[in-house]
């Protein structure tokens, strides 16, 4: 695009070549960073469902931070308050935006307490600069957690915002990582239906697009991508019926392609009032069909 400005990053998406431009719209201020974690919630967890073997994985219950992968990106772990290590649970990956650390992202997307009553193992990584190299490295995050906490890595589902949003659509197409996400929800995420349209339709999978009304540094583009989603399932992509929140659901969806958009009243910089429709959506996407 030959762009010249600052904030700006590049996601080169394999041989296809395209560019997605996100301009860095957060600030970090000079003030330490807020550590604490939000409030972990208890999960009601049902009995005898033990599917890791007692003492086989080492990671604690509560709030860990100081996670580093091989390549360098910092995450932290948030696990339900009364966390049993020999059950398979739910992990809820959370991208963050440009500039953005993990501990910023956990304060914008606020899941932490909701996710956690609702049984997810949530982990937030620091922002990198995209480009396929680092998806794929943020891919290999959910292996590293299942390795310490009791994962059903079949249940990986991954969210983010604005840079963070773009990196979970990432996941779900670029060939080396799409077999990771169970699920997507991406938030303001920079990708155009005509960037899309360069990849094949990756096997169904539930997708929830967010994105603002307001959003003036990707205009439209959340309604562009839901379309091409939509399509890939063959989801009537003339009848949607509405659901709690105002997201649209498409519908006659392939088994396994729920497909929905959420168009907010906000801009670029809001984090959608969603998270209990989010959570939803991961946890029973048949409902949305």
């Amino acid at each position: 695009m030959g762009l010249k400005c600052p904030g700006l990053v590049q996601l080169r998406l394999l041989q296809q070549q395209i560019i997605v431009c996100t301009c860095l719209l957060f600030w970090i201020t000079a003030c330490s960073e807020n550590t604490t974690p939000p409030q972990l919630e208890a999960y009601v967890y049902p009995k005898g469902n033990a599917q890791c073997p007692a003492g086989a994985r080492s990671g604690l219950v509560g709030a860990t931070d100081g996670k580093v992968s091989a390549e360098g990106i910092q995450y932290m772990v948030r696990t339900p308050s009364n966390y049993e290590a020999t059950f398979a649970h739910p992990l809820l990956m959370v991208y963050a935006p440009a500039g953005m650390s993990r501990w910023a992202s956990e304060r914008l997307t606020g899941l932490t307490t909701e996710a956690t009553r609702t049984g997810f193992v949530v982990v937030y990584a620091d922002h990198k600069q995209l480009n396929v190299a680092t998806v794929e490295q943020l891919g290999k995050i959910p292996e590293l957690v299942a390795k310490e906490w009791c994962i059903d890595e079949k249940r990986v589902y991954a969210t983010g915002h604005s840079d963070g949003g773009t990196a979970s659509l990432a996941l779900a197409v670029l060939d080396k990582t799409k077999i990771i996400p169970a699920a997507i929800a991406p938030s303001a995420a920079g990708w155009t239906g005509k960037d899309l349209e360069e990849f094949q339709c990756p096997a169904p999978i539930p997708v929830m697009i967010m994105h603002g009304k307001n959003d003036t540094l990707f205009p439209g583009w959340g309604a562009q991508t839901s379309a091409w989603w939509a399509k890939c399932h063959g989801c009537d992509v003339s009848k949607t019926k509405t659901v709690e929140g105002g997201c649209r659901v498409y519908q006659g969806c392939a088994s396994g392609g729920a497909t929905v958009y959420c168009e907010g009243s906000g801009g670029h910089r809001d984090w959608p009032n969603l998270n209990r429709v989010t959570l939803e959506f991961f946890a029973h996407p048949e409902k949305f069909l």
